[in-house]
């Protein structure tokens, strides 16, 4: 079945060029109504032109399609609002938000200035809450919604040099295993991607082979997936060089060690305990108290006490 978005209304940010462009342009061709959100900094964030997202959202039009550029920052609450009500006042609504602004400033923790910190944090973490604080409430009141995080391998498993843009990236996980609780009787379904394309952000990275390679154009049907309508909810996909993968944090079986456990007694079964063996995803933080509970009934006579 194709998947479509006739009278959809979709916001994405970051989408003047790279993976956010081929966002919208993919939404647009599918029928969604785009508000193509772009500041047009730098990659490290500094410096603007609106120029950029006007270019997309020209292009969009230009093809028969409807779309509107917007310049706001989404570290900006006011923006950010401004944002969405922009989408709501051109084209009725706001069903889809791609959250994919962001910005790079690498460096060792050590050197790093915490200034550096906070900005990638910001653009990563709190633009992403910015904007889906202004557009959650319209998505619960009309009873549907598309909410798509960005978050990254570097976040998920870590890498050298991005401990700023690996702390926001995992925050967003985090973010979004809450509300996809929170979201889940109103038809809001929120989902995150883990991209690895050639970007701006990874120029000079990889040969032009491997550029070709993993173009950005090749994770853009695990977002379009992920904003439709069968779309699930809670789930981390990996995309990247037409690679798909769903991706999910696990907990092993582990070991009760009893009421009198040491340092010593953890130690000594730290291979059992660490064992991933038979590991499972769990849909909410209730579910790890249920699953401890069970797995300590009997050495605490939890649940036959008269």
């Amino acid at each position: 079945m194709s998947i479509r978005f006739d009278g959809r209304v979709a916001i994405v940010t970051g989408a003047g060029g790279g993976l956010g462009r081929g966002y919208a342009l993919e939404l647009a061709r599918r029928g969604a109504k785009v508000v193509v959100n772009d500041l047009g900094g730098a990659v490290d964030g500094t410096s603007g032109s609106p120029s950029i997202a006007q270019a997309v959202a020209d292009e969009i039009n230009a093809a028969g399609g409807h779309a509107v550029a917007n310049h706001d920052s989404v570290t900006d609450r006011d923006g950010a609002q401004r944002m969405v009500e922009e989408s709501v006042s051109r084209f009725g609504s706001v069903d889809i938000l791609v959250n994919n602004a962001g910005i790079l400033r690498d460096r060792t923790f050590v050197k790093m200035e915490l200034d550096d910190f906070e900005a990638v944090v910001n653009v990563h973490l709190m633009g992403s809450v910015n904007v889906t604080k202004a557009a959650f409430p319209l998505m619960k009141e009309r009873g549907y919604g598309r909410v798509v995080f960005t978050t990254s391998s570097s976040g998920l498993f870590g890498n050298f040099g991005q401990s700023n843009y690996g702390a926001a990236k995992l925050g967003l996980v985090g973010f979004m295993n809450t509300l996809k609780l929170e979201g889940a009787k109103y038809g809001i379904k929120v989902n995150s991607v883990a991209p690895t394309a050639a970007t701006r952000m990874t120029d000079g990275l990889w040969t032009a082979e491997v550029d070709d390679a993993m173009a950005p154009e090749h994770v853009v049907p695990a977002v379009i997936y992920l904003c439709s309508e069968n779309a699930p909810t809670g789930h981390i996909i990996e995309a990247g060089g037409t690679y798909f993968a769903r991706v999910a944090i696990v907990e092993g079986r582990g070991a009760v060690l009893g009421p009198h456990a040491t340092a010593e007694d953890v130690a000594a079964r730290y291979d059992e305990i660490a064992d991933l063996t038979g590991a499972r995803p769990f849909t909410a933080g209730t579910d790890v108290a249920t699953n401890v509970l069970e797995a300590i009934a009997e050495t605490f006579d939890i649940g036959t006490q008269q």
